[in-house]
């Protein structure tokens, strides 16, 4: 089995999803609306990406922007959203709400658990607005199929957030921190060997694959550049 660090792009629809696979990415993250920070794509998004690329697929479970669930009914339409998913045919999710306070909203992500029951999942970027990462780790760390956290160590991004990002990976193996460490948000080529060198090996870039913007589509030789160092 290979040891290499997991390279995950974000994916906007089948063309993007197509150069990522050829630039070398390992799993793509599914959204749509990244105005709002990205959203949850269509079941026909979902498909038309399933059928043109074999890599693993995680879909955004978010259906507004910001980390809180919203309302009973928002809650309700979210947890439905994600069984129609599931129903065509999604087997890995990226989620994540916190309370007013700033903790883990667990009534909904356990309903979101429930409801995808035996996919693997992704706590996202949530966790860097959190009121105590720590406390958040520990009341997540025995939810089923949760096995990564996507975080920037920070919510303005990596260039604040990694002193956390080293001092978390240094528990790596202690209650809470058992999941692999996703780092996005802000994340450069220039961060790589640092975090490489603090035993980090997951990675997820959005921005970084696209040289002409959001409006552009990825692009697969700024992909293979993200391999290349990732495996140099």
């Amino acid at each position: 089995m290979s040891n290499r660090a997991v390279l995950e792009v974000i994916a906007l629809d089948a063309a993007d999803a197509v150069a990522a696979r050829s630039g070398g990415a390992d799993r793509l993250e599914l959204v749509t609306d990244m105005a709002a920070d990205g959203l949850t794509p269509s079941r026909e998004t979902f498909g038309r990406i399933r059928a043109a690329v074999d890599i693993p697929l995680r879909v955004m479970l978010r259906l507004t922007d910001g980390f809180s669930a919203g309302t009973h009914d928002d809650v309700e339409a979210l947890v439905r959203v994600a069984g129609e998913l599931r129903a065509e045919g999604a087997e890995e999710f990226v989620f994540g709400f916190l309370d007013a306070d700033g903790n883990p909203d667990l009534v909904t992500v356990e309903r979101l658990v429930a409801e995808i029951q035996g996919c693997s999942w992704t706590f996202h970027r949530a966790i860097d607005r959190a009121a105590d990462r720590d406390e958040l780790r520990k009341h997540l760390a025995e939810l089923p199929g949760l096995d990564t956290f996507l975080t920037a160590g920070a919510a303005s991004g990596v260039d604040e957030g990694l002193p956390t990002l080293l001092a978390e990976a240094e528990r790596k193996g202690q209650p809470g921190y058992r999941t692999q460490i996703l780092v996005g948000g802000g994340l450069r080529l220039d961060h790589v060997p640092v975090l490489l060198g603090a035993g980090i090996d997951g990675f997820h870039i959005g921005g970084a694959a696209r040289p002409k913007g959001w409006a552009g589509p990825v692009d697969a030789e700024a992909v293979r550049e993200w391999r290349r160092v990732l495996d140099a």
